[in-house]
């Protein structure tokens, strides 16, 4: 089962998923500033991406800006500070039970369908 972690108002979701949606494949979607991800579920979608945490900050997002940036965060710091900030979580992401991407750009997406 895919799953979308999407954001209605960003285009870029919005056009990943409607590559979703014309795959004709199965798909659920979250909308994690509405349903924020847990740690655990932050950290295991990292694994999953294989990447750093810093790597899926929004670094131009004001909350980034004022708050954290040039400061010396952890891996798990910066994990709570997403989950904490949502908004911080760069967007899109589709995951499968083993794999998931970053939607930018949405055709990223094409590595799991």
């Amino acid at each position: 089962m895919l799953r979308i972690y999407h954001n209605a108002r960003c285009r870029k979701s919005r056009e990943g998923l409607q590559i979703l949606e014309e795959s004709g494949k199965d798909f659920e979607t979250r909308e994690y500033l509405k349903e924020p991800l847990s740690e655990k579920e932050l950290s295991k979608l990292i694994g999953k991406i294989g990447i750093k945490p810093a790597e899926l900050v929004r670094k131009n997002e004001t909350i980034w800006k004022e708050s954290y940036k040039g400061k010396d965060l952890s891996d798990s710091e910066i994990i709570k500070a997403m989950v904490e900030n949502p908004k911080l979580i760069e967007r899109l992401i589709v995951e499968t039970e083993n794999e998931a991407v970053i939607g930018r750009p949405p055709s990223n997406i094409q590595k799991l369908l």
